[in-house]
């Protein structure tokens, strides 16, 4: 990562606004957009526990990074649009802050236009039957799982060897939170929600949803679209912070769909990469977090665990992606938004979810609850940070696993914010954020250099990627140095060595028809 981001001036020392333009990408007109307010600096003080047990350093993006590493070996043949547009595209973009659209144009956003909404998630399985299907998807997908260029032919196989084996284990945390995911039905209710919100507004747009790995999948949401004869798109992930293991994932299948289809190529859109920052998701977190303190006994005394989900360190420090800086900065500005409600409990922040042997973003969620509680804090309220939806990893992984983990390791009083759900202030934020994306749609933007921004600029899907991810896939391994004796890098040497050894396994029994796979009944799983 380049460098810090660019500190703007606190809102007590300055109330600096500024008002620039959007410039059509096909005329000479501007549309005046709404207003940003200047935000206070993420880099402050951290008070009490801001624990960070060997953490890599504070790597953080600089807009300038994000928006000029579009590379000339993004394929030319495949790109819709020109190098030259690109580039023009990639100054730094506006944010999209301010949660009130009062500064928004007059004239109608909407027209006679079909505007519609695609809100892209994770998805879930609804039964237990569904588990080793989902689990298949997410695994075969690489930007979750990556493989050396010269095994890549293998992930759908490992996909499914994988699937199989972790599938009894996922199962039985399923059925403890009642047999499937919810996160279909609570998805379903926010987009229902958002339309509702947007109408109230004056901007009669439908809302689809788009999961990754299972039902409705994106591609089913992109035919409903189509047959609704959409011609304007505003893409919102729900994620608050950009990664590219999620959002990004997300976006590259779109990107995908909308090179084959000619209508899609034709529809005009635009993405929300992130919204972290907007004051009416600040607020509605404050909010909840707020209102779950009142339910301790000593609520001064409650230390505030924000834990998010993990990605591997090598996403952040060798691909450049955002999602450790945005998470970090979106924490201050919740403890910000809380301080200025007179709450000013400690709090840390710690990344859970990891899986395989590769080093993760630290500090990890378990290593923090058991140092916790030895350094005495014995009231923790959990705040799962990175989820606006209650799902697995809220209701299992957080409610089960490390509530017993903190009770274990001395903790007395244990809490946990719920998620967001169809809170209203998030909605009415969300519909807003829509709102001001508006003029985006198949438009060129100035920039609003010191205004706070999000680190991932607003844009097309195939501009986003392109800017952000040519170089992605020959990433560089987590650890280049092979280090000898029991340290970090030789377990993750070892971990490698032990997939390899995996696959290899794998290789032998798909061409000898012989191995011990074949003799527990689980290789013929794979012809099914």
């Amino acid at each position: 990562m380049d460098s810090a981001i660019q500190a703007s001036p606190s809102p007590a020392s300055s109330s600096a606004f500024r008002s620039p333009c959007l410039t059509s990408a096909s005329q000479n007109c501007k549309f005046p957009l709404p207003t940003s307010r200047v935000l206070a600096s993420s880099k402050r003080m951290h008070r009490g526990f801001r624990l960070h047990m060997d953490a890599s350093p504070n790597y953080s993006i600089s807009k300038n990074r994000v928006v000029s590493k579009y590379s000339s070996e993004w394929p030319e043949s495949q790109s819709i649009f020109s190098k030259q547009s690109l580039n023009k595209y990639f100054s730094p973009l506006r944010a999209l802050v301010a949660s009130n659209t009062q500064d928004i144009p007059a004239t109608p956003l909407t027209g006679d236009d079909k505007v519609g909404v695609l809100l892209l998630n994770l998805g879930g399985p609804e039964t237990l039957d569904d588990v080793q299907p989902f689990l298949f998807n997410l695994f075969a997908d690489p930007d979750i799982i990556r493989l050396p260029r010269l095994f890549r032919f293998l992930q759908r196989p490992l996909a499914h060897f994988i699937s199989v084996l972790r599938s009894p284990k996922s199962r039985e945390g399923y059925a403890s939170i009642g047999g499937g995911s919810p996160l279909r039905k609570i998805t379903d209710a926010q987009a229902e929600e958002l339309k509702k919100a947007l109408w109230k507004k004056d901007v009669p747009a439908e809302v689809y949803v788009g999961m990754r790995y299972w039902h409705p999948f994106t591609e089913e949401a992109i035919e409903q679209i189509k047959k609704d004869r959409i011609t304007k798109l505003v893409v919102l992930p729900l994620y608050p912070q950009f990664s590219i293991s999620t959002s990004g994932s997300s976006l590259r299948l779109l990107e995908g769909i909308f090179r084959e289809d000619e209508y899609l190529v034709n529809m005009q859109h635009t993405v929300i990469p992130s919204w972290y920052q907007r004051e009416g998701y600040i607020k509605a977190m404050a909010d909840l977090i707020e209102k779950e303190l009142k339910s301790f006994d000593f609520p001064e005394q409650v230390m505030v665990f924000f834990s998010a989900h993990g990605v591997p360190l090598a996403y952040v420090e060798e691909a450049g992606d955002p999602y450790k800086a945005e998470m970090e900065e979106c924490v201050d500005l919740i403890m910000e938004e809380l301080e200025k409600r007179r709450i000013t409990n400690n709090y840390t922040l710690a990344y859970q979810s990891r899986v395989g042997p590769v080093e993760w973003l630290k500090p990890y969620t378990d290593d923090t609850i058991i140092e916790l509680g030895q350094k005495g804090v014995k009231s923790l309220l959990a705040v799962p940070i990175s989820f606006v939806s209650e799902h697995i990893e809220t209701l299992e992984e957080i409610d089960v696993e490390y509530k017993e983990l903190a009770l274990k390791s001395g903790v007395e009083k244990w809490g946990r914010v719920p998620a967001l759900g169809c809170e209203p202030t998030f909605i009415t934020d969300l519909a807003d954020a829509v709102i001001e994306s508006l003029p985006y749609v198949g438009a060129m933007a100035v920039s609003n250099l010191e205004a706070r921004q999000p680190l991932v600029p607003l844009g097309s899907v195939e501009e986003l990627l392109a800017a952000y991810d040519s170089q992605r896939r020959q990433l560089p391994p987590p650890v280049t140095v092979w280090e000898w004796g029991w340290t970090k890098s030789a377990e993750t040497w070892n971990g490698r060595a032990a997939m390899l050894a995996v696959l290899v396994l794998l290789v032998l029994e798909v061409t000898t028809g012989e191995g011990f796979l074949h003799q527990w009944g689980v290789f013929p799983l794979f012809h099914q």
